[in-house]
């Protein structure tokens, strides 16, 4: 019988985890490579889950890949090859078998969809994926190949039901199910079963798609410095009663053994014909109050944006920053943002800086959100934090890279990029912030080689929410011409960077050792070794009032960096 007819009728009970029951009986090799070295080996493993009720395993391949394997493409599709036939010939005729493909085979899926389809393969697995945009070649590809190949397509969520990508499970479930080659979808690894239950549970959908859950059997805990499952067989399978209606095929991942899957298809009801999943759908018309405007863009169509950026400071002195934050208030400044750390040195966080500003002045506030310290948990609880504190407004980057110096005690996370965390957050205004909205933008970098690839990358974040976008300082004709033709290539809205030189030697050190801002000779030339602190200054502000009539024709705004935070210099920019 076919799967989907099988389906129609019943629901399967999938295997558990080959990899970390293997490393139970073998822990000095790569599970995956025992399909050559080990068949024995794999072939019992097989059959202990059979044996247990499975009457859906997955091949022992989920890392076969060239990297993980050291090996080259004749010995992968040898590795494929062995895999396939051990478990056909432990599942017999009344077990279907799943060609598993696991995320690290991205470089070599087309060689391994290939493969298994010349074996026979009638199902094919992806698991443990972050998104779905880099699965749709390869599964194009498979279903231009066999139209009647099964494909299954599983993803890997956090606690709050978001992947590494920062693409929710809803959002999953929704791009899945608009997909034709798409026959199954669903989730796996990441959690245990409570946490993948709670995420099924908030996920609002109808699909006619077959839906899979294999959670962990929990969370992994150090044990003589191993990592090792705790024995809950009998928790895991009452929350596995509870997934049980929201899903078709059911089963294990990290931690979930042969004893696992015996208790579990003891308990689990099987005989149940499907039906159209409705999951939540009377919920998706609750958050319908009407969408704030962002304090930021709201009535100033037809000015030029003024955004200032103030350093927050390197110690717990910040008068000086508060000072010019309170002279700007009453200047027609729509938004104060603070940087997160630039250059990877210490600096008082932006966010908290932001809402010290913002309720001490009254205006409205961006922090820069900077990837490079931070991972997907820490960058979720900053955000729910400033939400909470009024801060609507971010600017996103990826963030420079920890100075070489300090790299043997600080190590960068980049958990996320610019482009992911951006979709994050768009995520997070679906899920969480409907009726108020995170606003936030990007960066550009006018200084790229290719600036083709540099728009294509705007573009990105602009499908990823970004809203408006700041750029470097500039300085250069040459750069403003650049920044003419990106403005003209994109639609939304660009605000110039416009930084004051203070100096010829604060001039020669931007030129020389700040990535991303040129300054011609031309530039430098107006600046004298002699000049005092007030004439430099002076020649700062009329290079950068120079600089911004040139863009006037294209910017619809300015993005001003005070040095220093020095008021004399806002107030200057500013008049």
């Amino acid at each position: 019988m076919k799967i989907r007819d099988y389906l129609k009728e019943k629901k399967l009970i999938c295997d558990g985890a080959f990899g970390t029951y293997f490393s139970i009986i073998n822990s000095e090799i790569l599970p995956e490579k025992a399909n050559i070295s080990a068949p024995d080996t794999v072939y019992r493993i097989h059959s202990e889950y059979i044996g247990s009720g499975a009457n859906i395993i997955r091949t022992n391949t989920f890392s076969s890949n060239r990297r993980s394997l050291s090996c080259d493409k004749k010995e992968l599709t040898e590795n494929i090859k062995a895999a396939y036939s051990i478990a056909k010939k432990a599942a017999g005729n009344d077990v279907f078998v799943a060609c598993d493909i696991g995320p690290e085979s991205s470089d070599d899926f087309f060689t391994i969809a290939e493969t298994f389809i010349k074996c026979g393969a009638e199902i094919i697995l992806f698991e443990t994926f972050s998104d779905v945009d880099s699965l749709l070649p390869v599964i194009k590809y498979i279903k231009e190949k066999n139209r009647d190949i099964f494909i299954i397509t599983q993803f890997c969520v956090n606690q709050h039901g978001y992947t590494e990508s920062g693409i929710s499970a809803q959002r999953l479930f929704e791009l899945c199910s608009s997909i034709e080659e798409i026959d199954a979808m669903g989730l796996n690894c990441g959690v245990g079963p409570s946490h993948l239950l709670g995420v099924l549970k908030n996920i609002n959908i109808e699909t006619d798609k077959f839906i899979t859950a294999l959670p962990n059997a929990g969370y992994p805990t150090v044990v003589h410095d191993r990592m090792v499952f705790i024995d809950n067989i009998k928790y895991f399978t009452d929350v596995m009663k509870n997934i049980a209606p929201y899903a078709d095929i059911i089963g294990g991942c990290c931690g979930t053994t042969p004893k696992y899957i015996k208790e579990l298809s003891s308990e689990i009801e099987t005989d149940v014909k499907f039906h159209i999943h409705k999951l939540h759908k009377d919920i998706l018309q609750q958050n319908t109050k009407e969408i704030k405007n962002n304090a930021f863009f709201a009535g100033k169509e037809n000015k030029k944006l003024i955004a200032v950026e103030l350093d927050p400071p390197k110690n717990s002195d910040c008068s000086g920053l508060m000072e010019t934050a309170n002279y700007l208030k009453n200047k027609n400044v729509d938004v104060i943002t603070f940087a997160d750390s630039p250059s990877g040195r210490t600096r008082a966080d932006s966010v908290l800086m932001s809402i010290k500003a913002a309720r001490e002045t009254g205006v409205n506030v961006m922090p820069h959100i900077c990837c490079r310290d931070k991972n997907t948990i820490a960058i979720s609880s900053l955000l729910l934090g400033a939400y909470i504190n009024d801060v609507r407004n971010f600017l996103v980057i990826t963030g420079d890279p920890v100075p070489s110096s300090a790299r043997d005690n600080v190590k960068g996370v980049f958990n996320l990029d610019s482009v992911r965390l951006m979709e994050y957050m768009k995520e997070m205004n679906r899920d969480n912030f409907s009726s108020d909205r995170l606003h936030y933008g990007g960066a550009i970098n006018y200084a790229r080689r290719n600036i083709e690839l540099e728009i294509s990358r705007i573009n990105k974040k602009i499908e990823a929410g970004a809203e408006f976008f700041l750029t470097q300082p500039v300085y250069d004709d040459k750069d403003i011409e650049t920044l003419r033709y990106v403005r003209s290539k994109i639609n939304t809205k660009m605000l110039v960077g416009i930084m004051p030189l203070v100096s010829i030697r604060n001039a020669n050190f931007i030129k020389n050792e700040i990535t991303g801002i040129s300054i011609p000779d031309s530039v430098i030339n107006r600046f004298t070794e002699d000049m005092s602190r007030e004439t430099a200054q002076a020649t700062g502000i009329e290079i950068a009032r120079e600089v911004m009539e040139k863009v006037a024709d294209f910017a619809d705004g300015y993005y001003f960096v005070i040095p220093f935070n020095r008021l004399s210099i806002a107030q200057a920019l500013i008049k």
